[in-house]
């Protein structure tokens, strides 16, 4: 994502996805655009709770060796209720997020497709 492609972002900022012991941010274009689709259906704020992570954050965090968070294809929501994660879960079907992860405090989205899907699972 290009700084011109961010301010054309209605819901979200770059910060919220930068990778927080490095502060890279090399977010996937199609799932900050269907984010944002997202949150406009969803119709109330949605808090990223991880966005693109380097590799040494993903380790420390304890993602997969190959998680889609090293690529910017993926990005964790807080679902701090079960209206939220209903309201998350309906759109990203619709919107076709092919990888979707289901927490219990949190939802993952992700748009790898180097990585098996489509797919649902949880933690």
């Amino acid at each position: 994502m290009t700084d011109a492609d961010w301010k054309k972002v209605k819901y979200f900022k770059k910060a919220e996805f930068v990778c927080p012991c490095c502060g890279v941010c090399h977010m996937n274009k199609e799932l900050i655009w269907k984010l944002d689709l997202l949150r406009e259906l969803v119709g109330e704020p949605l808090i990223i709770t991880s966005g693109y992570r380097c590799e040494r954050h993903n380790e420390a965090v304890g993602g997969a060796p190959n998680s889609a968070h090293l690529r910017g294809n993926a990005a964790d929501i807080a679902c701090p209720d079960h209206l939220l994660r209903y309201k998350i879960l309906k759109y990203a079907f619709y919107l076709e997020f092919p990888r979707i992860g289901i927490g219990k405090k949190f939802i993952h989205l992700d748009v790898d497709r180097t990585l098996p899907h489509p797919r649902v699972w949880v933690y």
